[in-house]
């Protein structure tokens, strides 16, 4: 495990059945042994730090967490992976190639898909409708306007494949008893599914999600929880999950990353990040051994 005390900043309810075993893959596969990587990525606004020369690999079929303290810079490097936001200095790349100033349209085309904190759905659509645009603008983006403007909407011709994808998103998910719910009637754990299933209909390679557990109640982490687990046990897929809830990190993830002040403070297994004395002053303000942790 890698362990650093921060620098000064330098220039320059669900029943999931048939969950699979997660992968053990650490931090620190070789170069082309990952989906999404950032290598020394530091970010700058005016002459506040952001980030400062971080590196993080997403490597093929892991659950990888990245947690830290408010203000920690999570976000920021969050916006940077999915090409919200362009590095001051730095390289991301995927399956080991450039894609630094690619845009986040490129890059959700390309396999990089992402959740938001504040799930956004059109009001007059239902889940499923929902579920058929996000397909269709990643899939078929000229026939979706061909049928909006024909008067089809979203019922158009040859829907096999956007049936199949649509109706096994709903199934791993847990929503076939809301296929047919507009936004208005749904709880807030319940919208957050429904953006993760948005998220995963696009059948990206790597999937980012911000803070999905954030507002929820006892109950729907814990649904939640469950159906994070039948997504990474569902294939290949990567995960890069960003989040406040230590607990359903640890209990999810393969790997973990710590940033602090803008920098990767820890890095490895769920339990050696844990108990690792400078992640818990991170957390806790204070030495571990002046608390008697």
């Amino acid at each position: 495990m890698k362990t650093q005390r921060p620098s000064m900043p330098e220039e320059g309810d669900s029943n999931m059945v048939g969950v699979g075993a997660l992968s053990t893959a650490g931090p620190q596969a070789g170069a082309g042994d990952s989906v999404l990587e950032a290598r020394r990525v530091s970010v700058r606004f005016g002459g506040v730090v952001a980030l400062n020369q971080v590196d993080l690999k997403v490597p093929p079929g892991t659950v990888v967490g990245l947690i830290g303290p408010n203000g920690a810079g999570k976000s920021t490097l969050l916006a940077v992976l999915s090409g919200f936001l362009q590095p001051t200095r730095g390289t991301v790349l995927g399956t080991g190639r450039d894609i630094t100033h690619r845009s986040a349209h490129w890059r959700a085309r390309s396999g990089i898909a992402r959740t938001f904190q504040h799930p956004e759905m059109a009001a007059e659509l239902t889940v499923e409708d929902f579920l058929r645009l996000a397909y269709r603008v990643h899939n078929s983006p000229s026939r979706l306007w061909t049928d909006l403007v024909t008067g089809r909407g979203l019922r158009g011709e040859n829907e096999e494949s956007e049936d199949r994808s649509v109706h096994a998103m709903l199934d791993l998910l847990g929503l076939h008893d809301f296929r047919y719910r507009l936004p208005s009637g749904l709880s807030l754990g319940t919208c957050r599914i429904v953006e993760l299933a948005r998220a995963l209909v696009t059948d990206p390679r790597v999937l980012l999600l911000d803070e999905p557990a954030s507002g929820l109640d006892i109950k729907e982490r814990k649904r939640l929880t469950n159906v994070l687990r039948a997504v990474a046990g569902a294939g290949q897929r990567s995960l890069l999950l960003v989040e406040h809830d230590v607990d359903l990190v640890m209990k999810l993830c393969d790997v973990v990353y710590v940033l602090n002040f803008g920098e990767i403070v820890a890095a490895g297994a769920p339990g050696e990040v844990q108990s690792d004395p400078v992640v818990q002053e991170a957390y806790l303000g204070t030495s571990a051994t002046s608390r008697g942790i």
